[in-house]
């Protein structure tokens, strides 16, 4: 762990971000690297997998029933309590913290991909319409992947954000795009930066970065710390398991809520996605409180059955004696007493009817 964990720093606005970047721990060669390195799949795995993938997928990893959505109104969002917070999808968060809104990678497109007529669509709508959303004080991003980062959301969202917290590199994407760079701050692993009465800290993951074959690791990938107060949450973005988490319960832990990664795994890739158990016992190694499931119920990403991430984690966890919510889409969630799990999945397909 970084002698530096308790002091580093955002970039300021305005400084120079490609010295930070050069200056990285984890930078060299001109691109990103994992504290644990994960397999990079060769040209042939490459192959096998996109014929697995479109000729052998189980027609099951798409719901042939209705998700159920609870809908929120910005005047609900405005009236509900702090400490609050509402899964809008996938690993779309909505924090309510000292009255101040917080979101978490803002996908509200129809699909994750980086053209709408093609690619992973939603299994269900946002629960709130995105020219709804209330003010945020603060997107917070874990990386550059499409069904994080979407640049459509990020530009309809850019006009009431007061700040965009990224790893390093994916800010400079923003800019690109016409975010105003004032409204940027941009962190390299245990760096932090304050926004309101919360402090975000980036923390180490396991994953990958890029939204072009050519462009692989050119930008950072993180998960963050959020405090506010006496409570502390983990978002962990994407991330396949490695002994960082030990590093981030031992400094940060124990965390009232972990949102970690639970989906789209599969043995064909296995250092840069959680299996279940791998994601139980990054939960125990974080000193968690309570387990969110996220990354999935939204888009088909993986080869496993649509429900099988939540019947997994539910199960690993009940054995465990692991508290566990999993709250609908939308649905309100206290980050003090967190709801038990509803295993709301389970009658999804014997509704009639497909929701997109």
């Amino acid at each position: 762990m970084p002698a530096t964990i308790s002091a580093a720093a955002a970039v300021p606005v305005g400084g120079d971000v490609a010295s930070a970047i050069a200056r990285s721990p984890h930078y060299h060669a001109g691109t990103f690297h994992n504290a644990q390195p994960v397999h990079k799949p060769s040209l042939g795995e490459n192959l096998a997998l996109f014929w697995t993938v479109m000729f052998k997928k189980s027609k099951a990893t798409v719901p042939t029933g209705v998700i159920p959505v609870d809908t929120l109104s910005r005047a609900q969002l405005q009236a509900a309590p702090d400490d609050s917070v509402f899964r809008l999808g996938h690993s779309t968060m909505l924090l309510k913290f000292g009255g101040l809104f917080y979101l978490t990678d803002p996908v509200f497109s129809r699909r994750a991909s980086p053209v709408q007529w093609a690619g992973p669509a939603r299994f269900h709508q946002p629960p709130i319409a995105i020219a709804d959303v209330p003010p945020i004080a603060a997107v917070i991003l874990s990386h550059d992947h499409y069904d994080h980062l979407d640049r459509a959301s990020v530009l309809a969202l850019a006009p009431i954000t007061r700040h965009f917290i990224t790893p390093l590199g994916v800010g400079e994407r923003l800019i690109a795009w016409g975010i105003d760079a004032a409204k940027v701050r941009q962190l390299d692993w245990w760096h932090s930066t304050e926004v309101g009465a919360v402090t975000l800290v980036a923390t180490p993951a396991r994953h990958f970065s890029g939204r072009t074959p050519s462009d692989r690791d050119r930008t950072l990938w993180a998960s963050w710390v959020i405090q506010h107060g006496d409570l502390k949450l983990f978002f962990s973005g994407d991330t396949g398991y490695f002994d960082g988490f030990q590093q981030i319960g031992a400094a940060y832990g124990p965390f009232n809520l972990a949102m970690l990664e639970t989906g789209a795994y599969d043995a064909l890739w296995p250092d840069v996605h959680m299996q279940p158990e791998q994601t139980l016992q990054a939960f125990l190694d974080l000193k968690g409180k309570t387990l969110m499931p996220i990354h999935n119920g939204t888009f088909d990403l993986g080869l496993h059955r649509w429900q099988e991430p939540f019947e997994r984690i539910h199960a690993l966890a009940t054995a465990s004696g692991v508290a566990i919510t999993t709250p609908r889409m939308g649905e309100r969630l206290d980050v003090r007493q967190p709801a038990a799990a509803q295993a709301w999945w389970n009658e999804v397909d014997r509704l009639e009817g497909v929701q997109r």
